[in-house]
């Protein structure tokens, strides 16, 4: 992804999600992509899908996959693309599922248009899928529907629906939202598994930065539709750079501290459909401000492995 720029039409102005955000993600790599709500996060993935709100407009930028630029793709291109080379868990599976549609169906429905199955195959391919998502007697769960099964049991037909057909690239939006604490493990070992045995590519898009530090090689954090800072995990969390990052790692609850120890992230995301968003838009939230954040273009620190964007980093 180079320099993607997003805004969206609404009757209340223009709102601009995006600007400049640039990463790349390599085969068998994870890469979460974090920060707070409202941020951008699930924005980029619709990008990436190009399946965005009709309201939604591309202005600056590129999305290279594979060597095709997505963004000039033809929509049949990409209709072959999705479910096949890129795939994606969305936030919410009940609402991402059909609920009048057996679940096994679901599955097949992905099979048939991307998979070369006879039809009398696809029935035994869907159940295998179950079963490699761990979802106990999958002969009988194929007949069921989504309001018959747990949030959890719901993920990992998502999961099953997203992997049919061992896609390249998979987007797991939040894919443990909702979930209790055992089930959240579960769901994320079986990506991260599933993911290595495949050589898959995973984009994890969470506000969680401790999910984030136990499943991913790389994190790139996001705030008000930047890209703030990307590096390595460890580097990342070891030794934070960007203000905002050092207060998102600040306010992760850890075993042995208390309430009192948690590093509060003042003031709130600006209002996006503002003309004149200063150009880091952390800055009035920021206790490192300079007046060079006002009045000069971001600056962008890069080392090969670890990038800021910040003018007065820590």
């Amino acid at each position: 992804m180079r320099d993607l720029t997003l805004e969206f039409q609404t009757r209340s102005g223009v709102v601009h999600a995006l600007e400049d955000v640039s990463f790349e993600l390599y085969k068998g790599e994870t890469l979460g992509l974090v920060g707070e709500s409202g941020s951008g996060k699930s924005v980029l993935s619709y990008a990436i899908l190009r399946i965005l709100d009709a309201a939604g407009r591309i202005t600056a930028g590129s999305i290279e996959f594979g060597g095709m630029d997505l963004l000039r793709a033809r929509e049949s291109d990409m209709q072959e693309l999705r479910g096949r080379e890129l795939a994606m868990i969305f936030q919410n599976p009940r609402v991402a599922l059909n609920p009048i549609r057996a679940v096994g169906k679901q599955i097949e429905d992905v099979l048939k248009h991307h998979a070369p199955l006879r039809d009398q195959d696809l029935k035994s391919r869907a159940i295998a899928l179950l079963q490699q998502v761990r979802i106990a007697d999958p002969e009988r769960r194929y007949h069921a529907y989504p309001f018959e099964m747990s949030g959890g049991q719901c993920q990992r037909v998502m999961i099953a629906i997203a992997l049919a057909c061992s896609p390249a690239l998979l987007i797991a939006d939040e894919p443990t939202t909702g979930l209790d604490v055992t089930t959240q493990a579960a769901i994320m070992d079986l990506v991260q598994d599933l993911g290595r045995a495949r050589q898959m590519a995973t984009l994890l898009i969470t506000h969680d930065l401790g999910l984030a530090a136990q499943y991913c090689d790389r994190i790139v954090v996001m705030h008000a539709g930047h890209v703030v800072e990307s590096a390595p995990k460890r580097e990342i969390l070891r030794m934070p750079r960007h203000p905002y990052t050092a207060k998102l790692i600040g306010s992760i609850p850890h075993g042995a501290g208390t309430l009192r120890e948690l590093t509060a992230i003042p003031g709130n995301l600006p209002d996006l459909r503002r003309g004149n968003l200063p150009p880091c838009r952390y800055r009035d939230r920021c206790e490192r401000s300079l007046d060079l954040c006002d009045t000069r273009p971001l600056a962008r620190l890069d080392d090969g492995n670890h990038m800021v964007a910040c003018w007065n980093p820590q």
